[in-house]
């Protein structure tokens, strides 16, 4: 097994085991409706850090890392990924707290990596 395989398997792992490390519930569902729950890694931040100053500001900040194997296995034909459109219905994540409460967002910016196997959805609040 090559070391770039290696690596692949060791961050499937990492965003996958819900017992040791940072798996945990989401759900993702295409604008055709289709939905499926999958496991990753997923943040929401209510305060940033300004890069440039250092000062706190308000903003959100909600990410959700999955394996790409584990979406294309889970029967979406294409990778998530933003819609500008207001009047097509965009890629949905949704994933619960530490707290239970539950948060549904849109993808707003989509970073495949096709090195890891990974792509990390940069997401928004959506209301339905």
């Amino acid at each position: 097994m090559t070391l770039r395989a290696v690596a692949s398997a060791f961050a499937v792992s990492i965003m996958n085991n819900q017992d040791t490390a940072f798996g945990w519930p989401i759900t993702l569902t295409n604008p055709a409706g289709l939905a499926a729950p999958l496991v990753g890694r997923s943040q929401d931040i209510a305060q940033l850090i300004d890069p440039e100053t250092g000062q706190v500001v308000s903003g959100r900040m909600a990410t959700a890392a999955l394996a790409t194997s584990d979406i294309f296995a889970a029967g979406f034909t294409e990778l998530p990924r933003a819609i500008a459109d207001a009047s097509i219905k965009p890629w949905l994540v949704s994933f619960d707290d530490v707290n239970g409460s539950s948060y549904l967002f849109k993808v707003s910016e989509s970073n495949p990596d096709n090195t890891l196997d990974c792509i990390v959805l940069h997401l928004e609040r959506y209301t339905l």
